[in-house]
């Protein structure tokens, strides 16, 4: 029997305000509230709010926490202070991708944010992989959270709080700070390539953050966004996304995740096999743009000198550079022969090029 979605702590205002509200990874979410493209360009250009409730949270703690930690993560956790996080990824005993997750480096544990599809699962696995001097507790159904995102989002939360976030660099957060008279953690991290915040905080202030920065901002054309325009802006960066760009049978390095993965470390799951992966890999991950018009679809061929060589796993029309882009996946051995190839686009085969992500390149991210 099919689980019904849940309902994040904004689902009220979604229903209120979208009429496209859909089951995504589990969870009833907006997949815009005005358009697409008015909400994309919210971002690129002046502020919007996503609710990214579906998130989960594991709290790992205990004498071993770091250890435990390095040992189901492919990045070095070893490198991280207090305050600061890291993008990383978990993967099974055969260099399998679990999941992409981000690692929060608390002043007393560590938080590890995975993506919405098998929290409970995942939790379940660190939990079978853990030792006695660990503990794992699973407390997204607690926490709720907001990201703000665009060239205006420092403006936005320096507003509601009276600590200096100025200095506050990509991927640093704050543990504890009030914001509008609510505690909340807040991080300097996104999925859409501009200046942006993560707010995480209870159930029950979610909706008052949410509803009093978009009434008190709304003049400065701050706006609600959905799914759609997180997809597009993701795109623009060239970042990936699980369960689209890469799953269980993809590898860090197949993923071109090799950045995150260090190997040098000392052992952590998956290890072994990835070292002999990264040797002979048989697919690998590339970006590509559209030179001939045409919007390239998750399953399109990839085809190269009049071969298919691999597959389309994301792909949609680039708000900011009107033109088709894309990520895929090509025969290792392809790799570095041509430039050139085609995407297989309602039966009839569309030009476009190998290129290196961001597609966009002026978003406000370092601001």
């Amino acid at each position: 029997m099919a689980h019904k979605p849940k309902k994040t702590a904004l689902y009220d205002f979604h229903i209120a305000n979208s009429n496209n509200v859909v089951d995504f990874s589990g969870f009833y979410l907006p997949v815009f509230y005005s358009s697409i493209m008015d909400e994309h360009r919210a971002v690129r250009n002046k502020a919007a709010l996503f609710d990214v409730c579906h998130m989960g949270q594991l709290i790992i703690s205990g004498i071993e926490s770091e250890k435990f930690v390095q040992t189901v993560t492919t990045n070095d956790v070893s490198k991280l202070s207090s305050g600061q996080a890291q993008y990383s990824a978990i993967c099974n005993e055969s260099g399998g991708l679990i999941d992409d997750i981000i690692v929060y480096k608390r002043k007393t544990d560590y938080m590890i944010v995975v993506n919405a599809s098998g929290i409970e699962k995942k939790y379940k696995w660190l939990k079978s992989v853990s030792t006695k001097s660990v503990q794992i507790e699973n407390i997204s159904n607690e926490l709720s959270m907001i990201a703000i995102q665009g060239p205006l989002s420092r403006e936005i939360i320096q507003a509601g709080c009276g600590f200096n976030i100025s200095k506050l660099k990509f991927y640093n957060f704050i543990e504890s700070i009030d914001f509008l008279g609510f505690n909340i953690l807040l991080s300097r991290t996104g999925y859409t390539g501009e200046l942006g915040f993560e707010i995480y905080c209870s159930n029950e202030a979610v909706s008052h953050i949410w509803n009093s920065i978009l009434e008190d901002f709304k003049s400065a054309g701050v706006k609600p966004a959905g799914l759609g325009s997180r997809d597009t802006l993701r795109l623009e960066m060239g970042y990936l996304l699980y369960g689209s760009d890469m799953n269980i049978k993809t590898t860090p390095f197949n993923a071109g995740l090799g950045w995150i993965t260090n190997l040098k470390k000392g052992d952590f799951i998956g290890r072994d096999e990835m070292i002999s992966n990264k040797k002979s890999l048989d697919t690998v991950l590339i970006y590509f743009i559209m030179t001939e018009k045409g919007i390239p679809r998750p399953g399109c061929d990839i085809i190269m000198r009049n071969e298919v060589v691999g597959y389309v796993s994301s792909g949609t029309i680039s708000p900011s550079l009107n033109k088709g882009i894309g990520i895929g996946y090509i025969k290792a051995e392809y790799l570095g022969t041509d430039k050139l190839i085609s995407i297989g686009i309602r039966g009839r085969n569309k030009k476009g090029e190998l290129v290196n992500a961001p597609f966009y390149k002026k978003g406000s991210l370092n601001s």
